[in-house]
């Protein structure tokens, strides 16, 4: 029996393009694997493209990670048939046992010194300026975002906060805010003239604690004269929620509709 949906949907799934096996981080002294995913007509147009950049690129689409996959592919070709499909995402691998260092910009009695600071420097000074000269982006903070999930999510938020020139959107899905208040200290110092958009997910069934963390973060970011004015969220708490890849998945569309589109008329919200 054929489907029209699926097929239609195929047809508009991105293009996956392996950026680099090895990719250069002289800030860490490391390489990593990066895509791009691109859109399904990328090739047959010369429109520009806003641009998403997404940690973790290891749980994103593969399909044979260990634990699961968000579909972003899969979610990009429904976003497409809505017509919500003209972005670019750039997909960063994690660093294996390097990721938790890597993705604090933080100490951590346990953990020790973090090399968030390091790998932020990466994206705003490295990876960033690339993508702009090898793709057709916008390369505008107003039509680029960073984000990621748990740890990931920690250090999207942090490179938003303290690079607003860069970035004027974060996806933060279930952010790990547990690993140093210092994220509240810095949220708190954010006080541009410059509009930001943060959607913000979690799931009842991750901690008891999260949704706490959640507001804490909001609050601090909002409290200034110009950010209160500026900072526009939505926050997205499913009650059924867990700590996993299928939950950030389910959440992804609702993320980028509102992050991307939310100029576009019949926005659907759901996460």
């Amino acid at each position: 029996m054929n489907h029209p949906q699926r097929e239609t949907e195929r047809n508009l799934a991105p293009i996956i393009e392996l950026i680099a096996e090895h990719f250069e981080i002289p800030q860490l002294e490391q390489e990593r694997k990066i895509y791009a995913l691109l859109p399904h007509d990328y090739d047959d147009t010369d429109k520009t493209y806003p641009v998403l950049y997404l940690q973790d690129a290891q749980n994103l689409f593969d399909e044979h990670a260990p634990y699961g996959n968000w579909a972003i592919d899969k979610h990009m070709a429904e976003l497409a048939r809505r017509g919500k499909g003209d972005l670019i995402i750039i997909a960063i691998d994690h660093g294996g046992r390097e990721r938790i260092s890597e993705y604090s910009p933080y100490y951590h009695r346990e953990f020790g010194e973090g090399k968030g600071k390091s790998y932020s420097a990466f994206i705003i000074e490295t990876l960033k300026p690339y993508v702009d000269a090898h793709y057709r982006t916008k390369p505008h903070r107003d039509y680029n975002g960073i984000g990621g999930s748990s740890m990931g999510a920690l250090i999207s938020a942090y490179i938003g906060i303290v690079y607003p020139a860069h970035f004027s959107k974060l996806m933060i899905f279930s952010p790990s805010f547990w690993y140093s208040d210092e994220i509240y200290f810095d949220a708190f110092k954010y006080n541009y003239v410059m509009p930001m958009r943060a959607y913000i997910y979690a799931g009842e069934k991750e901690s008891i604690y999260m949704s706490q963390h959640i507001h804490r973060f909001r609050e601090a970011l909002a409290h200034g004269d110009f950010s209160s004015k500026l900072t526009k969220f939505r926050i997205s708490i499913n009650e059924e929620g867990e700590h996993n890849e299928y939950y950030w998945g389910k959440a992804f569309n609702a993320a980028i509709t509102w992050l991307y589109f939310h100029g576009t008329r019949k926005i659907d919200l759901t996460p």
